[in-house]
């Protein structure tokens, strides 16, 4: 089953969260906080002129924030700037909308039942906006309210 599937790769980027760690060397950061649900985050990357060159997280969070960071790090990885930012657009409307999965969006699509709980869209999203934040240079820390 899809479902199944879905559950299967969010609970093992939970579990087995990627690039979590601190980065001494990241170009931009930024921090997040989810106070509905708790989930706390900071956000480091690091920039080669307007590409993405690495990205890592650290943070304690329930499992959907959990495995969103972990797979939203994954997937900026080579990306520009912009294409960072349209991939957050994509994310936020994957969550938001009843439009059909974009095929490009890769492992993210196991996000898209989280439209069904709209409490936990602020938890899929914390990374996300944090990430926008860290691209945009802004010194403040991301609030989901």
């Amino acid at each position: 089953m899809v479902d199944d599937l879905y559950q299967e790769t969010i609970l093992d980027h939970t579990k087995h969260p990627r690039n979590c760690h601190a980065m001494a060397d990241a170009t931009r950061s930024a921090e997040g906080y989810n106070p509905l649900c708790g989930d706390k985050l900071k956000l480091f990357i690091k920039m080669d002129g307007d590409v993405v060159k690495d990205a890592s997280f650290l943070g304690s969070g329930c499992a959907i924030s959990t495995a969103s960071a972990s797979l939203m790090t994954e997937s900026l990885k080579g990306k520009t700037r912009d294409e960072a930012l349209k991939l957050l657009e994509k994310f936020h409307d994957l969550l938001t909308t009843d439009s059909p999965v974009s095929k490009d969006m890769g492992k993210l699509v196991v996000f898209c039942g989280v439209r069904d709980y709209p409490a936990r869209v602020k938890c899929a999203t914390l990374a996300w906006h944090t990430l926008k934040t860290a691209l945009n240079g802004t010194p403040e820390t991301v609030t989901t309210e």
